[in-house]
């Protein structure tokens, strides 16, 4: 078996006969809004989709931004960056704040009782506005491109609705969360003269207003598609279906 493909899972799958809770993470919702078919053959025969690489950097800067943030978590004070963006903003103390972030083991999570669904996801941060005494759900984004970096693309429509995901987790577990939430984005500068073993980097706070109901109908079409014995059709958009069928047409 090939070492950067996982052969199907065993266990964790959905199975239509049982009572028991059936968990799903965030990326879980994001794989059924981009492709149903691939959704199921995850989740129904644990086929999940090749892996990508991993953005090593990305997760360089994310564990960066974590520690930065966290030394004024430690003493309550805010982040030169929120102050300069005229935001009265400290990030939340709270003693879950390392199990929040853990997305691969806990994150937050909940029991959607009507679907028997548990949805669960991993943070980056959160900060506490010192006005409202709400919360701001706030994620951490890095790329290297020229020009402005904004959330204008189509493509980031999936980093909204991780927001928004974010934001209903926290108010379904009793959190008073503002719509506002904020993405730290981080780009590196591609303008200077020579690299000289240093990578800089301009950080921007995007504010985005987030908008989650669409979360609940989205889990009953999601318990819906389980349910059912029949695979989704093919779709159109997606790459995978697309390389599975042309493929697959050759083999016959």
């Amino acid at each position: 078996m090939s070492k950067y493909y996982n052969p199907p899972r065993g266990r964790g799958n959905f199975n239509p006969d049982t009572k028991e809770p059936f968990t799903m993470s965030r990326t879980g919702v994001e794989l059924f809004m981009k492709c149903s078919r691939c959704f199921y053959f995850d989740k129904r025969f644990g086929v999940a989709q090749p892996p990508g690489f991993p953005f090593t950097l990305n997760s360089a800067v994310d564990a960066l931004l974590k520690k930065e943030f966290d030394t004024h978590r430690a003493k309550g004070s805010q982040h030169p960056l929120a102050k300069a963006y005229g935001l009265d903003v400290v990030p939340f103390a709270h003693e879950k704040i390392e199990e929040w972030r853990d997305s691969l083991r806990r994150g937050i999570s909940f029991f959607h009782e009507p679907t028997n669904i548990i949805l669960r996801g991993g943070i980056d941060d959160i900060w506490k506005n010192n006005l409202t005494g709400e919360l701001h759900i706030v994620d951490y984004k890095a790329t290297a491109k020229t020009g402005e970096v904004t959330l204008d693309a189509e493509w980031q429509n999936s980093y909204k609705r991780q927001m928004e995901i974010y934001q209903w987790l926290f108010r379904k577990n009793d959190f008073k969360i503002s719509d506002t939430g904020y993405f730290v984005y981080v780009n590196g500068k591609t303008d200077r003269k020579a690299f000289d073993g240093r990578l800089e980097f301009d950080v921007k706070i995007i504010p985005y207003t987030g908008k989650d109901d669409w979360i609940e109908q989205t889990l009953f079409d999601i318990k819906k598609c389980l349910m059912d014995d029949k695979i989704p059709k093919e779709n159109s958009e997606c790459d995978h279906c697309l390389y599975r069928k042309i493929a697959g047409g050759f083999e016959k």
